[in-house]
């Protein structure tokens, strides 16, 4: 749902370019994970609001006793390495995993091993491609995921260090969701670092976010306080 949310929101309201590059399905239904590349001006800056768990409240359509579930996904949003932006990769440090895709692709599929796995050994980071039918593509794709991890690392580091500077207190990890989507037994998106909401499930799940990003944007920019139209970053 949140993908298809995100889908929506960079294709149709924003008319970017969007590339699904891998995509591992759950154990029983839905998405185990999925990597998106988005293409488009200031996109990077838009996405970056949206960093963190998202929390989804619904009655679960597998549940046969109609029950309510509630389920989180992080976010991740990495920028893409520019040519110019020389990002180093030393291959005695990276492993190459080629296995079997198993996303969609007909009789290609589990004839040949083009997916592509890196895993960056001093960090873990793993990057990983599996929709192109070649494996030159697929690793292409990979080494732009790693990069894009390796320099969102970088950035993040710098932030912490600064954050420390300042006195600021940074807790990054599981369970501080940014924003909850409720359809049952109410309906309400609503952002808890802005207190942004609103009862229109339906527009926002199809992908109606720019009202929650300009509002996080704002506060970013402004240390807290109302939130107003802001030009987001590049």
């Amino acid at each position: 749902m949140l993908l298809r949310m995100y889908l929506r929101w960079a294709d149709d309201r924003h008319h970017w370019k969007t590339q699904v590059i891998d995509e591992q399905p759950g154990e029983q239904a839905g998405l185990k994970s999925v990597t998106v590349a988005v293409e488009g001006r200031g996109a990077y800056g838009w996405l970056r609001a949206e960093r963190g768990v998202h929390r989804l409240v619904r009655i679960s359509p597998f549940d046969s006793q109609k029950r309510r579930q509630t389920t989180f996904a992080l976010l991740e949003v990495l920028p893409e390495v520019d040519d110019d932006i020389e990002i180093e990769l030393d291959w005695d440090e990276i492993r190459v995993d080629t296995f079997r895709s198993q996303g969609a692709g007909g009789q290609h599929v589990n004839k040949t091993d083009s997916a592509v796995r890196l895993t960056h050994l001093p960090t873990g980071i793993v990057a990983q491609s599996q929709n192109e039918r070649s494996q030159t593509q697929n690793k292409e794709n990979a080494i732009k995921v790693l990069k894009g991890r390796l320099l969102e690392r970088a950035l993040e580091e710098k932030e912490a260090e600064l954050r420390k500077i300042r006195g600021e207190h940074v807790e990054a990890g599981w369970g501080n969701q940014i924003r909850s989507y409720v359809l049952h037994p109410y309906q309400m998106v609503k952002d808890l670092r802005t207190n942004v909401e609103t009862s229109n499930t339906t527009a926002v799940l199809d992908g109606d976010l720019d009202a929650f990003i300009q509002a996080e944007l704002e506060r970013e920019a402004t240390g807290g306080g109302s939130a107003r139209d802001t030009n987001p970053p590049e």
